[in-house]
């Protein structure tokens, strides 16, 4: 008598596996494939920047996020979040922490905004801040930042960094 034994179960070519998982499948990737996603279909200007903030500050329940754009050397505000009017909405691009992160072209972070000499208060309840700056890479040259801002103390750590710096590679496109 014969036994059909089952055949052993055959792994999956490491392309087949690839193509069935998404790139990122955290909320972060997800977000910054959405994001991009709407730069390659040729989205820019300041509707898109809106929904891009608001993207960012729903995927990460941040307070706050504003994107400033450099007009003749002033950062003027492109879009900001939940409705929330900065007390700066223009200011010299030779002040605040947005100046800071122009000039060494990085992003800054800091835990504790009292403690920070050049900090530029858009909220009086800010405890904590991100700046990143927003470098177009074909011309070499910063075009804003994004700025996020907590209540809380110690706020932002390295993955928010990354994030940020992630969606600023990107959101450039859009600001041309």
């Amino acid at each position: 008598m014969r036994v059909a034994l089952p055949m052993p179960a055959r792994k999956k070519a490491k392309s087949q596996q690839s193509r069935e998982k998404p790139f990122r499948s955290d909320r972060k990737g997800r977000a910054l494939q959405e994001i991009g996603a709407t730069i390659v279909a040729g989205g820019k200007g300041h509707d898109v920047v809106e929904e891009i903030a608001q993207l960012v500050q729903r995927t990460c329940k941040y307070r706050w996020v504003g994107v400033y754009k450099i007009k003749r050397n002033d950062f003027v505000i492109e879009a900001a979040t939940n409705k929330m009017k900065p007390a700066c909405p223009r200011f010299p691009i030779k002040q605040g922490l947005s100046a800071k992160a122009l000039e060494e072209r990085r992003t800054v972070m800091v835990p504790d905004v009292s403690k920070e000499p050049c900090f530029l208060p858009n909220f009086w309840s800010t405890k904590s801040e991100v700046v990143v700056p927003i470098i177009d890479d074909e011309h070499d040259r910063v075009l804003g930042v994004i700025n996020v801002e907590s209540a809380k103390v110690n706020a932002f750590g390295k993955s928010d960094r990354d994030f940020l710096e992630g969606v600023a590679r990107i959101i450039w496109r859009a600001l041309r």
